[in-house]
Formats: C-alpha cells, sequence, structure tokens
C-alpha cells in the first residue's frame, strides 16, 4: 500500500495497547494487530509502541516484544517505539533487540528513544535495581548505542545481532533537552505535543536553530504527536474522548486503572475542576476531537503552525469499532 499524506506529510499512528475495563491483555494485542493491519491498508506511515511501566490500563511495557509482534502482522508498515526508555535498559540490550528486530524485518524497524523513566520512582528501581540512570547520562547512553550499531565499533563488545545495521534513530521529548540533543546529533526528533503541548514550539525552534547535518540527516525532521478522535457527531466524539480523560484523571490522583468506557454525565462523576479541565483539553492543540470537518481543519492549522515533518497519531478510543472507525475517518482526509 502507497503512504498517503495529509497536506503533503505523512501521518503515524502511536498505541499504547490500551488494556480496557472488564477485558483481557491478551485482547488488548489482538486489537493492537487488528489497527496495524487496518491502518497499514489506509497508508499511514509508520506504527510506533511505548514503553510503560506499573500502569494496568497499558499492555505495550514490553515493547521490543510487541513491536515483533506487531511487525510480523503486517507487511510492509514501518514498526518502532514510541519510545524506548533507554535510562530503564543497558544500551547493549537494546542493540541486540532491535538487532534482531531489524534482520527478522529488514528496513521496516525504527527505534525511537527516550529519557524518561515511564513509571514511578519504585518501577523504576526495580528495573534498573538502582536510580543511578536518572536521565542526565541520556547522552552518553545514546552514544554507545550509536557505537553498538556502527560499522566498526570501538571496544571489545560487540551487538550481534547489531553491528552495522542502519536502523533509523529518533529521539523523543517533551521539552527542550531532547530538542537540542537531537539537533546537535543530526537525529529525526519527535516531540510529545499530545501531552506537553505547552512546550512545543519551544522545543521545535531549539530543534530547528541548532540542527547540525549528519549522515543520518541532512535537514532537520520533526514529528509531533496529536490524540486525535473523530465521529459523525460533535457529541459522539466528546463522549468517546472522555476515555481518555478518566486515564488523564486516575493517573493525577496516583490511582492507575484499565482503560475506561466513556461516560454519560460527567457531573455524576467528575468534579467541577475536572470537568472544566476536560473542556480546556478539549480546546487545546493536544487533543483534537469532532466530526471529520472540524479535526480536519484543526489538525490543518496545527500542521501549518508547527512546519511539522510528520504527525504521529494517537486514538484512545474504548470501542475497537470506534477506534478504528476514527482511523478511517483520518485516512479519508489523506490524499
Amino acid at each position: 500500500m502507497a503512504i498517503k499524506k495529509f497536506e503533503d506529510i505523512p501521518l503515524a499512528v502511536l498505541d499504547l495497547a490500551p488494556i480496557n475495563e472488564g477485558s483481557e491483555t491478551a485482547q488488548a494485542f489482538k486489537n493492537s494487530v487488528e489497527l496495524a493491519q487496518h491502518v497499514e491498508k489506509l497508508g499511514f506511515n509508520r506504527y510506533w509502541l511505548a514503553e510503560h511501566h506499573n500502569m494496568p490500563g497499558i499492555g505495550s511495557s514490553a515493547t521490543s516484544v510487541l513491536i515483533g509482534h506487531i511487525a510480523g502482522a503486517t507487511e510492509s508498515i514501518r514498526v518502532g517505539s514510541g519510545g524506548i526508555m533507554l535510562p530503564n535498559h543497558a544500551p547493549l540490550v537494546i542493540a541486540e533487540q532491535f538487532g534482531t528486530l531489524e534482520t527478522i524485518y529488514p528496513g521496516r524497524i525504527d527505534l525511537g528513544l527516550g529519557r524518561a523513566p515511564g513509571s514511578d520512582q519504585a518501577t523504576a528501581y526495580a528495573l534498573r535495581r538502582n536510580l543511578q540512570s536518572s536521565g542526565d547520562d541520556f547522552p552518553q547512553q545514546v552514544a554507545e548505542l550509536e557505537n553498538y550499531f556502527s560499522e566498526n565499533p570501538v571496544g571489545r563488545v560487540r551487538a550481534y545481532p547489531g553491528t552495522n545495521l542502519k536502523i533509523p534513530l529518533w529521539l523523543l521529548g517533551s521539552s527542550g533537552f531532547s530538542a537540542q540533543l537531537a539537533a546537535l546529533k543530526g537525529l529525526p526528533f519527535s516531540f510529545a505535543s499530545h501531552f506537553a503541548p505547552d512546550y512545543m514550539m519551544q522545543a521545535l525552534q531549539l530543534y530547528h536553530q541548532n540542527f547540525k547535518p549528519s549522515p543520518a540527516l541532512a535537514a532537520p525532521y520533526a514529528m509531533l504527536g496529536v490524540n486525535i478522535i473523530v465521529a459523525e457527531t460533535q457529541e459522539r466524539a466528546e463522549w468517546l474522548a472522555t476515555s481518555s480523560q478518566q486515564q488523564m484523571f486516575s493517573l493525577m490522583r496516583g490511582e492507575p486503572t484499565t482503560f475506561q468506557a466513556p461516560i454519560d454525565n460527567l457531573e455524576e462523576v467528575w468534579t467541577d475542576r475536572e470537568i472544566a479541565i476536560f473542556r480546556d483539553k478539549l480546546d487545546s492543540e493536544s487533543m483534537i476531537v469532532g466530526t471529520p470537518d472540524v479535526v480536519k481543519q484543526k489538525l490543518k492549522n496545527f500542521i501549518q503552525k508547527t512546519r511539522a515533518n510528520e504527525v504521529i497519531v494517537n486514538s484512545p478510543i474504548f470501542h475497537q469499532e470506534d477506534r478504528l472507525q476514527s482511523y478511517d475517518y483520518v485516512a479519508e482526509m489523506m490524499d
């Protein structure tokens, strides 16, 4: 399937493998496979999975394993990480894992790297066995990983498989740190504007102003995350969006849950403050919710404002049929 574009830029998909209330993780993985196959046919450019831990509503914790599962169930769409939280791992392990993926699925694997833990401190300790890797050494970890993938790695340790494999590296971020690092290293950059829109323009400015061409990339390439929920009416789209908002509120309360079904009467479940936050979200750039016409115009405005080279779409929707339909609507906006 040829890659389709919106406003002359490709669109990608971000998936957290949501585990729905009353369902099982196995069903979440089946839903992800179905979605990946669906968006591949629709002409989306890539399909990324995000690393999170200790969250009962997110099934993509073993990100490398799930990437292999999705790549094996699809034919041509690029599959990767959005991202691997590198401080949680030894760079050699990631080099071997993604070297294995690239060897099995050549030319289809992306490695997006983040410096956040993707979890709380207790979980970070359980993953790392210590907290010495706080993210401050992220540049050194990225350099170590690049060395493992190089044609002639320096040092006695090699990644087998991994050495001399051309796996595209991306740096991910929700602040200016990774933007500057991506610019200095001449790497593509993906900003998490779907949950940190306030820092988006500042990070993009840092990336473009400081970019240095590299063998990997001759000019800046920025991909931005956007939550998009499309339905036949504005009312239904906003109703579907209440699932995502419930997830956000549960995290704010420190009480993460499985992904919840949409709710009808906000006043019966949420406080006035939470309802106000929800309404603000609907008006923000980080969540585009509405009918196809509304979403198309808002997405067009977003791209014109940010000069994004690519947009990665997350559609956090409870019912699988509504989730697939939302991506159908987005695909209809593409050339």
